[in-house]
C-alpha cells in the first residue's frame, strides 16, 4: 500500500504529466481500498482485540481524492511541483507532503509561497533549511503566519538546528497563537527562572509547552513545586519536564511506585526525586531491572540509591552494570587503590576508569586480562 501510495502521488504531482487531474483522482479513490479484517472479528474482539482495530480504514489516497476533487486541471500543482523542486526536494519528499496535506497542491506559488520563501531568506534560512521547514510544516507552511512565528522562534532556541529539533516532534510552534499562547508561556517560564535556553532544551524534550494553555503551564510548575523542587532550583527545568501534561494522581502513582521498587521511606523517594526528577520518567520495566541489580546484586543500601538517584538516569546495560564489573575487576586484583564508588565510577568512561586505578602504572598491563562477566 505504501509503494501504491508514493507511485499514485508521484503521478498526481509529475510536471511532465498532460493528462487531466481527474483520471488521477479516480486513480486515487480506486487504490483506497480498505484494510480487510479478520473473517472472524467476534472471535478476535473476545480475545481483547480492541473494536477500533476491527474497522476498515480507508488508504490515504481516498482522503486526498477527496480534498482534491475540485480541481479540474493539473495547472496547479504542476506548479506547486515546480516551487518543491525549486527548494530541492525529492519526489519522494513531495508525495510525503501531499499526502499529510493534500491542499498542499492548492497554494498559490505566486501569492502565497514564493512570498514565504522569500522572507525567510530575507531572516537567513538557506535554501535547504527552508525545504526541510516544508517537510516538517507541511500545511503550517502555506499560511503567512508562519514567518512572523518562525523569527520568534528562532531568536528564542539560538538556532535552525534547535528549532527544527522542536518542530520534527509536531510543527504546533508555527501555527499557534504567539500573543495568546508563546509569548505568555515563555513569560511566564523566564519568571520562574529559566533562561532561553533552558526553554529551547524544555521544548525540544516537550513540544507542546509553549503552545499549550497557559494554566496547564501554570498546574505543571506547581506540581513540580510539590516535588520540593522551587522555582529557580537547578533541578527545575529537568522537574517540570518530569510532570508536564500529567495529572497529581499519575504523578503520586509514579512517586508510589519508586519507593515501593527501592524500598523507600517518604523521605527518601522526596530526597530521590529532588535530586534526579527525571526518574519519574523511568518506566516501571526499568525501574524494575534497576531494582534487582541495585539492590539484589551489587547489594546497596535503598539509602544509597536513594541520595545518589544519577545511577537510576544513566543506562543500566552500557553504563552502569559495566562500570560496576570493571570496579569488581579491578578490586579483586589489587589494581584499585582508594576506594572508588560506583556512583563516581558511572560518572567516568570505562577507558578513564582504567587509567585512574592507581596501581596500573606500576604493574604490567596483560591483554588476556578481561572484565568479569
Amino acid at each position: 500500500m505504501l509503494r501504491l501510495r508514493e507511485y499514485v502521488v508521484s503521478r498526481l504531482l509529475s510536471p511532465s504529466s498532460t493528462s487531466a487531474i481527474s483520471p488521477l483522482l479516480r486513480l486515487l479513490s480506486a487504490s483506497a481500498s480498505a484494510v480487510p479484517i479478520s473473517p472472524n472479528p467476534i472471535y478476535l474482539r473476545r480475545r481483547g482485540v480492541p473494536r477500533r482495530h476491527l474497522r476498515p480504514h480507508p488508504a490515504p489516497g481516498a482522503k486526498a481524492a477527496a480534498k482534491l476533487s475540485h480541481l479540474k486541471s493539473p495547472a496547479n500543482p504542476d506548479a506547486v511541483l515546480a516551487f518543491l523542486s525549486g527548494l530541492g526536494l525529492s519526489g519522494a519528499d513531495a508525495a510525503a507532503i501531499v499526502v499529510k496535506d493534500p491542499l498542499f497542491l492548492c497554494a498559490g506559488v505566486g501569492r502565497t509561497l514564493s512570498p514565504i520563501v522569500a522572507e525567510l531568506t530575507g531572516l537567513g534560512l538557506l535554501r535547504s533549511e527552508i525545504a526541510r521547514l516544508v517537510s516538517l510544516a507541511r500545511s503550517d507552511f502555506r499560511r503567512r503566519a508562519i514567518v512572523s512565528n518562525l523569527q520568534y522562534c528562532l531568536h528564542l532556541f539560538g538556532s535552525f538546528q534547535n528549532l527544527f529539533r522542536v518542530l520534527k516532534n509536531g510543527s504546533y510552534l508555527l501555527s499557534s497563537d504567539l500573543d495568546k499562547l508563546v509569548k505568555p508561556n515563555v513569560t511566564f517560564l523566564r519568571e520562574c527562572g529559566l533562561g532561553d535556553c533552558d526553554i529551547a532544551k524544555l521544548c525540544i524534550a516537550v513540544p507542546r509547552m509553549l503552545t499549550t494553555n497557559p494554566e496547564h503551564i501554570r498546574a505543571m510548575v506547581a506540581s513540580a513545586e510539590r516535588l520540593g523542587v522551587p522555582r529557580g532550583a537547578g533541578m527545575f527545568r529537568l522537574a517540570l519536564q518530569a510532570v508536564a501534561f500529567l495529572n497529581e494522581e499519575k504523578i503520586a502513582a509514579k512517586v508510589d511506585y519508586l519507593k515501593n521498587t527501592f524500598r523507600w521511606s517518604d523521605a527518601e523517594v522526596s530526597i530521590a526525586v529532588r535530586r534526579c526528577p527525571s526518574v519519574l520518567r523511568n518506566s516501571k520495566e526499568s525501574l524494575n531491572r534497576r531494582s534487582n541489580f541495585l539492590l539484589s546484586e551489587v547489594g546497596l543500601e535503598p539509602v544509597y540509591i536513594a541520595h545518589r538517584p544519577v545511577i537510576l538516569s544513566l543506562s543500566l546495560e552500557r553504563r552502569v552494570r559495566p562500570q560496576y564489573y570493571v570496579i569488581k575487576f579491578l578490586k579483586k586484583n589489587g589494581l584499585l587503590g582508594g576506594d572508588l564508588s560506583l556512583d563516581s565510577a558511572v560518572k567516568m568512561t570505562t577507558r578513564y576508569l582504567w587509567r585512574s586505578s592507581y596501581a596500573l602504572t606500576r604493574k604490567p598491563r596483560h591483554t588476556s586480562l578481561k572484565i568479569m562477566q
